[in-house]
């Protein structure tokens, strides 16, 4: 099968991201094709293939890896399509909201101190060396900071976080904590030595996708980017 394939776009983790030709597999394949798809939704796609729509791509591209990545691991663990995409969708809007918001340039404003301290939940002393890592009300700072906050956030990105600040959301599940941790470290580090946002957060989701199917190996690489803060 050739046609439907445009361009290799990228490699995230065992996924190569296509660009494909949407009106072929439309007119060929299954007329539910629209934006983008994998194999545990469409059963022509590779197993480990992503499919982006030409006419769906550009710039948009990086937010459909995150809806995919999510969309595919949650439907590998049993979950239906639709629970899986709606799961899939938020995240998705959640980055595009973000890039909104780094888009602005907002300058860093000076909140008071015991609106931080309610926000501040636990402080996960074990990773707080040269920063400080805290479990925070997610839905304190959704309600007061920002809607569209969830799972995790960084003073590099989010400029209501205080200077050499991560914040994890405290509706996340215990054994969740440690990829998103990985990931905001990860994506924190890169953006220190001036990479940009959508580089840093694409970067991040391959490492953190990595982890949840290697689970062993997220505390070694945890401490490891602790080793590269600044």
């Amino acid at each position: 099968m050739k046609k439907p394939y445009i361009r290799k776009y990228d490699k995230v983790s065992k996924f190569v991201v296509w660009i494909v030709n949407g009106k072929y597999i439309r007119k060929n394949l299954d007329e539910e094709f629209t934006s983008f798809g994998h194999h545990l939704r469409f059963k022509f796609i590779p197993e480990n293939e992503f499919w982006i729509d030409r006419e769906k791509g550009g710039n948009e591209s990086k937010f459909y890896i995150d809806h995919l990545l999510v969309e595919n691991r949650l439907m590998s663990k049993g979950m239906s399509y639709s629970e899986a995409s709606e799961k899939a969708y938020k995240v998705q809007e959640r980055e595009r909201s973000r890039s909104r918001l780094i888009k602005k340039e907002l300058k860093r404003k000076e909140y008071k101190e015991e609106l931080i301290n309610k926000v501040h939940k636990k402080l996960l002393r074990k990773y707080s060396k040269k920063i400080n890592v805290w479990l925070v009300s997610g839905k304190l700072v959704r309600g007061t900071f920002f809607v569209e906050f969830t799972e995790g956030g960084h003073d590099k990105v989010y400029k209501f976080i205080p200077k050499n600040e991560i914040w994890i959301d405290n509706d996340l599940s215990l054994d969740e904590i440690p990829f998103v941790l990985l990931h905001e470290l990860h994506e924190r580090n890169l953006m220190s030595k001036g990479k940009g946002y959508d580089k840093a957060h694409r970067l991040s989701s391959k490492v953190e996708y990595f982890c949840r199917h290697h689970p062993e190996q997220t505390e070694k690489k945890i401490k490891q980017e602790l080793k590269k803060l600044k």
